[in-house]
């Protein structure tokens, strides 16, 4: 398990995403094509920063389902008024994490890990829920084919801190498999509106946390 976890896992991660990317290119350009029109000048992907292995801070790579529209006041409108048509079908079909693929074969992300989470996450997390973090986050994972944002944060967090404890080769399959199933057959696979079970009341120290990590985590974890 060491030696996967250590050497294997990095190097199928690598050969893998960097194969893939050649494969999916032409899914990738007529993907960029559509949005790049129908988000109206917003541009064809998103960046946001997302902690990975050991808290290191990157900036997750996905495809840009939502436009830029803003109301009277400047504000941008909800999500979902700014949800294009054509970017319900690219979360449907989960093609909007395909760009992670850069992410992993930089070395950012992993092909299974646990999913990568919002920084201001990182000042809220107890000193088990952190070892989340041991491994680099994945484009899928323990959690993601056992109910995705369906489960609450601490049924999350138990699953993804099992992977953590217990990742291997037939695990790793079993996820890809788990995967490659529920996207076939829809499962847990929302619109990307719904939101978290958040069952650990976090949503309300957010304001805090986002302080917390711009005070003490940024610096140490850039």
């Amino acid at each position: 398990m060491k030696l996967y976890k250590e050497f294997f896992k990095r190097s199928i991660d690598f050969f893998v995403s960097g194969c893939g990317l050649i494969v999916a290119s032409p899914i990738l350009i007529i993907v960029s094509g559509w949005l790049y029109f129908a988000n109206k000048g917003a541009g064809v992907f998103f960046l946001q920063e997302r902690p990975g292995k050991n808290g290191k801070i990157f900036k997750v790579v996905k495809f840009k389902t939502m436009t830029d529209e803003k109301d009277a006041n400047g504000d941008l409108l909800p999500n979902k008024d700014r949800l294009t048509k054509v970017g319900k079908i690219v979360r449907a079909t989960s093609l909007d994490e395909l760009p992670q693929l850069i992410n992993v074969l930089k070395g950012d992300m992993s092909l299974i890990g646990p999913r990568p989470l919002l920084t201001w996450f990182l000042p809220l997390y107890d000193k088990e829920q952190i070892h989340r973090h041991d491994l680099r986050p994945g484009i899928t994972g323990w959690a993601q084919v056992h109910g995705r944002n369906a489960i609450t944060y601490s049924e999350k967090f138990k699953l993804d801190l099992w992977y953590v404890n217990n990742i291997s080769l037939k695990t790793d399959l079993q996820i890809l498999f788990l995967t490659i199933k529920n996207v076939i057959s829809r499962k847990d696979i929302g619109n990307g509106l719904q939101h978290e079970v958040d069952d650990l009341g976090w949503a309300d120290k957010r304001k805090w946390a986002e302080q917390e990590f711009e005070k003490e985590y940024r610096q140490k974890y850039y």
